[in-house]
């Protein structure tokens, strides 16, 4: 398993124009918070935070927040990026207590997908992450969805998904049943998209 480790500063000077020169000077502001302590704003050099978020597991691991020497797990709650730019602009963390559950956001991986191709259907992915709730030594690095027995004409839903040992989703727990993904058979036929080029 990885190891996750990001360092920061805590961060007093506080503030729009505050966070501004923090961009400037290729640092991102973020903030911790929840466990039985204050939130804490933070620094964090942005180089560095990028690296971690190009795994795509960190989002859905616990990570080693180093702050100013003060080790604590948390995992990461929320990320702003830059709408055109796609770079990090703020991140909220939050603190892994052992024992006590927590909610996170964990991608979608779809296995098989070649099977309802063959039959003639088209994937449609109708979410690529699902919200989860489980204690941090459950946390699953990802939810598979197998589209191997997948007819074109299938929906599937949240429910159809297997939740692994001790993880929740938070939607169905909500009485909201998602789609997950559909096949559909074509939307247009092979001779009309060459007429339409």
């Amino acid at each position: 398993m990885t190891d996750f480790i990001l360092n920061a500063q805590a961060r007093t000077d506080l503030g729009k124009g505050a966070s501004r020169r923090l961009r400037h000077a290729a640092s991102i502001p973020a903030v911790v918070y929840g466990g039985d302590k204050e939130a804490q704003s933070l620094t964090i050099v942005a180089k560095e935070i990028t690296k971690l978020f190009e795994n795509e597991a960190a989002f859905s691991h616990v990570i080693e927040l180093n702050v100013d020497g003060v080790k604590q797990n948390v995992i990461i709650k929320a990320m702003q990026r830059h709408p055109a730019k796609q770079f990090i602009m703020h991140a909220d963390f939050v603190r892994v207590v052992a024992g006590q559950k927590l909610t996170a956001v964990v991608p979608v991986h779809f296995i098989n997908e070649e099977a309802p191709v063959k039959k003639g259907g088209e994937i449609s992915h109708v979410i690529s992450e699902i919200e989860v709730s489980c204690e941090a030594k459950d946390l699953p690095e990802f939810i598979e969805v197998d589209l191997a027995n997948a007819e074109v004409g299938t929906i599937i839903h949240l429910s159809d998904l297997k939740a692994p040992k001790g993880v929740e989703f938070v939607a169905l727990a909500h009485g909201d049943d998602k789609a997950v993904a559909n096949v559909h058979a074509p939307r247009v036929a092979p001779e009309a998209e060459g007429a339409a080029e």
